[in-house]
């Protein structure tokens, strides 16, 4: 996956956009939950991922970064973004943490393809660099699954059931 320098940092600006706006909507949820701890780690990963973001755009200065379309995109989601399960009402902050870690762990992936893969050495060097950044995250996160208590029942099971269909 060999990007140009400008298409390479509109899509980290896009995986870190997704990813603060991802925490912030999980922030939300464990607070509802009234899980103020898990509320305020989710917090502080918005922030983290806000200050990359408005870093990576920092790093760009005066370079002019394509407005990509959603189906230009080279993924078919963000790294960062996994699938609607992470936004189950029922879902409890063992779970939620270990959501956050999943797509921590696809945007180092994604950063490590793309050093791995590019013909231009600022890409390789920068993705290398975005994907070290990731691997704190991952680190991060596994500190907190490692405090948060297991659930005693799956986040899958709804404890109100729909009625059978008459």
């Amino acid at each position: 996956m060999s990007y140009a320098l400008p298409e390479f940092l509109a899509h980290a600006v896009a995986l870190e956009q997704e990813a603060a706006d991802r925490y912030l909507e999980l922030a939300d949820m464990m607070e509802a939950h009234r899980n103020d701890a898990v509320s305020t780690v989710f917090r502080s990963m918005t922030r983290f991922s806000q200050m990359h973001c408005d870093a990576i755009k920092a790093r760009a200065g005066s370079i002019e970064l394509p407005r990509l379309k959603s189906w230009e995109y080279r993924w078919r989601s963000p790294p960062e973004v996994g699938g609607e399960e992470g936004f189950d009402y029922m879902i409890e902050a063992y779970n939620a943490l270990k959501y956050a870690r999943q797509n921590e762990s696809r945007a180092m992936q994604y950063y490590r393809s793309v050093a791995e893969e590019s013909t231009d050495a600022e890409v390789r060097r920068l993705a290398t660099e975005f994907a070290y950044e990731e691997t704190e995250h991952v680190a991060a996160l596994d500190k907190w699954i490692a405090l948060t208590p297991r659930p005693s029942l799956t986040w899958r099971d709804d404890p109100d059931p729909l009625p059978p269909a008459v």
